[in-house]
């Protein structure tokens, strides 16, 4: 049975043409994904809001940016990974980056959180200090204000213009993987070497919890986003690299989606506190077996 061709109606054709089984396979894993993604880091979302505990929290204050990114990442793919969308310059059916931006919204959200443990660590009581509730709220703010700030620039100057600030922007993401990489192996030997020497309290704990999720993450970032990454670079210097018919099709973009549903299970399985939040506010409401004890 053939589909209809969405393009004869006037409208956004599909990702694929089902002319084989990698076309059901591509569209079906989309799908699939999209709404995972959406299923895991929503309860992650409505958990911390919902928590006061969790919402006193600074490093949940990042979990909770971050877990909004990978929600709304997870909705857009039912638009990127479904229909025949190429982001570019120019572009086709494309969303002038809005859509994609989540990632990078993500990016510096992780490169803050680093810095935050960073000084939680080492310097506690500045941090108590200083670094209060609303300065970390601020700092999430700024990660959506200065993202879509650029990207509001770029969409108004002529696409010759806007080429040239991406490439700044790509060259400016560098440094920040760079500067990523950097903190993540500093994160490692301040948990061996920090840590131990405090006692137990359940304040170490939380300290150890939470540099324990965010060196998990930002490994997890680094390994599915760097392939797309290299792919950038390669096709800027040399115009070779690998092009994709769209954005379904690209491989590297898939991975570096794939954050969206990584770093949500990476929250949940790294904090016993969360994990409980999510079951008791979203997942026990939904469970059929919920009241199978009464």
């Amino acid at each position: 049975m053939l589909l209809p061709n969405i393009t004869d109606s006037g409208g956004v054709p599909l990702s694929v043409n089902f002319d084989s089984p990698e076309d059901f396979l591509i569209f079906g894993f989309h799908i699939v994904f999209a709404t995972t993604v959406v299923l895991l880091a929503g309860p992650v979302v409505v958990a911390i809001l919902a928590t006061r505990a969790l919402r006193l929290q600074n490093r949940l204050i990042f979990m909770l940016n971050t877990s909004i990114c990978d929600t709304l990442t997870g909705f857009s793919v039912y638009y990127l990974g479904l229909f025949d969308v190429q982001e570019g310059y120019p572009s086709r059916n494309g969303t002038y980056y809005i859509l994609p931006s989540f990632l990078g919204v993500n990016v510096l959200t992780f490169l803050f959180a680093q810095f935050d443990r960073y000084f939680a660590v080492c310097y506690p009581f500045f941090y108590n200090r200083y670094v209060t509730r609303a300065a970390i709220i601020g700092i999430c703010v700024f990660c959506w204000i200065y993202t879509y700030s650029i990207l509001t620039v770029q969409n108004m100057v002529p696409i010759s213009k806007a080429a040239q600030i991406n490439a700044f922007l790509v060259m400016t993401l560098q440094i920040i993987v760079f500067v990523k990489l950097l903190m993540t192996v500093k994160l490692y030997i301040i948990a061996r070497s920090h840590l131990v020497r405090e006692a137990p309290s359940a304040e170490r704990e939380n300290k150890k919890e939470s540099l324990r999720i965010i060196v998990f993450v930002v490994i997890c970032f680094l390994a599915l986003w760097c392939p797309s990454f290299v792919n950038i670079i390669v096709r800027q210097l040399t115009r070779k690299g690998l092009r994709f018919r769209n954005e379904a099709t690209n491989l590297f973009a898939s991975m570096a989606r794939l954050n969206a549903l990584v770093t949500p299970a990476v929250y949940i399985w790294g904090s016993p506190a969360l994990r409980e939040a999510v079951w008791r506010t979203v997942w026990r409401r939904v469970c059929p077996c919920r009241r199978r004890a009464r």
